[in-house]
């Protein structure tokens, strides 16, 4: 319905002069518009009346109503009044992609078990943080990290990984993820074309290193660990010698001898990813590759599996001759990782909360380990489980001859389970083995036995 203003003027504007009257009244009335207590189609008071309500000269109202006509706010009819213009439709929001829903049961891999968060030793380090903490906490830092971490690092490190780490060769990273493309990224602009990566292996990780540029070469892993015989012309490789993923294999000594040995030779960068070492079951964990070409080789370590992924903290433990490019390659993708997160992270390993709440995971993680093997051999004996001496997740290869994995996936749909497929780990599919990655630190707290009769319920016809 229309409004007509006339007589005693009733509109409200609160017109602020001190950028001007003219910009004042522009100002009001757009707000009035956009708020709609002027609606489509209204006529504005005429500019005699409005001036004489709010003490400005005709001149100034009749330049403000023609910038908002020329805005598109007011349409003036020669002869007749000035009304507020139709709103034009606005354009439809783009939707929101619709949040998946959970599935009931989930043995993806690459995840620890997110309830056991050790909260009351994060909060109370939090806290000494806090109040001891000085105020360029605050501030923009070392794109390497605060000094407090890399030094906690390096002694953590040395005495439970092996690792020769100096504090002033340690970056602290937003995640592997950006560890690995901005390596991959500097390794690139130092000549590499090309990096030899496990295969089967991680294809999030591959698409990281093309994305920076360089070129992926199949290293073809079998029992033993990864192949040193395939390295072929490759500039660097990309190893998980601990506990392969996703076979589970571990590195064979020899093996380790000779991937050092060419690093050395042929002055090539080896780049391992020790995603879950610290969880070994049948004896200590395997110390780093690093230890033994520290020159060579770039450690690549992260809380994602000790702690949680969310906390977006890892850290490479770099040859000499790659700290300065890889730090200014930090610098420029985002300045520096949060410092609070490295300070308590820092106060965790120092005060040795961090050895305890791994030492209590690995026991954890051991009697779930235990219990998947178990109960497959009982109710689905066909299927091989593979890689179960370490690290969080297993392999579960399919027998010949039963379902395959496209079957395996149909059914897991259908009982509500979230695995993941070995399919998806090769760059050439092929004729491959079939089997699934199971993730057995994933379920949360009780959830993990009935997330196993899930699973027995898919192979029952394996």
């Amino acid at each position: 319905m229309r409004r007509e203003w006339s007589g005693s003027v009733d509109l409200h504007l609160d017109v602020d002069p001190s950028r001007g009257r003219r910009a004042g009244l522009e100002r009001a009335l757009r707000e009035a518009v956009r708020s709609r207590r002027l609606a489509p189609g209204d006529a504005v008071p005429s500019t005699r009346a409005l001036a004489a309500e709010l003490g400005l000269a005709r001149g100034t109202v009749s330049a403000a109503y023609d910038q908002l006509a020329a805005e598109g706010y007011l349409t003036a009819v020669p002869g007749g009044r000035t009304r507020v213009a139709a709103a034009p439709a606005p354009e439809p929001a783009p939707a929101e992609p619709a949040a998946a829903e959970a599935p009931a049961h989930d043995l993806l891999p690459g995840r620890p078990d997110l309830s056991t968060f050790p909260s009351t030793a994060w909060l109370r380090s939090t806290r000494r943080v806090l109040a001891s903490a000085p105020p360029d906490v605050h501030a923009l830092g070392d794109p390497r990290g605060r000094r407090e971490l890399r030094e906690a690092l390096a002694g953590y490190l040395g005495r439970a990984r092996g690792v020769h780490a100096d504090p002033a060769r340690i970056v602290v990273t937003s995640g592997y993820a950006q560890s690995l493309g901005l390596l991959a990224a500097v390794l690139r602009d130092l000549g590499t074309e090309s990096i030899a990566m496990e295969e089967p292996g991680h294809p999030f990780h591959r698409a990281i290193v093309r994305r920076a540029g360089l070129a992926v070469v199949p290293l073809p892993v079998d029992e033993r660990g990864a192949r040193p015989d395939r390295l072929g012309r490759a500039g660097a490789a990309v190893l998980t010698p601990a506990h392969q993923y996703p076979t589970g294999a571990t590195l064979r000594p020899d093996r380790r001898r000779a991937f050092a040995a060419w690093a050395r030779d042929t002055g090539a960068t080896i780049v391992e990813d020790d995603y879950d070492g610290e969880f070994r079951y049948d004896r200590q964990p395997v110390g780093a590759l690093q230890g033994t070409a520290p020159d060579h080789v770039v450690y690549g370590g992260t809380t994602s599996k000790t702690l949680a992924p969310a906390l977006r903290l890892a850290w490479l433990v770099l040859p000499a001759h790659l700290v300065e490019p890889f730090a200014e390659a930090k610098r420029l993708a985002d300045a520096h990782t949060p410092s609070l997160a490295q300070l308590v992270l820092a106060d965790l390993i120092g005060t040795h909360a961090f050895d305890r709440h791994v030492r209590a995971a690995r026991l954890r993680y051991r009697r779930r380990r235990d219990l998947l093997v178990e109960t497959l051999r009982d109710r689905a004996p066909r299927v091989r489980v593979l890689g179960v001496a370490a690290g969080l997740h297993a392999l579960a290869l399919l027998p010949d001859g039963g379902q395959g994995e496209g079957e395996a996936m149909r059914r897991a749909a259908f009982h509500d389970l979230a695995l993941m497929p070995l399919h998806d780990h090769w760059q050439d599919p092929g004729e491959r083995p079939q089997g699934l990655v199971v993730g057995y630190s994933t379920p949360v707290g009780a959830a993990y036995p009935a997330a196993l009769d899930a699973l027995c319920a898919v192979l029952a016809q394996a």
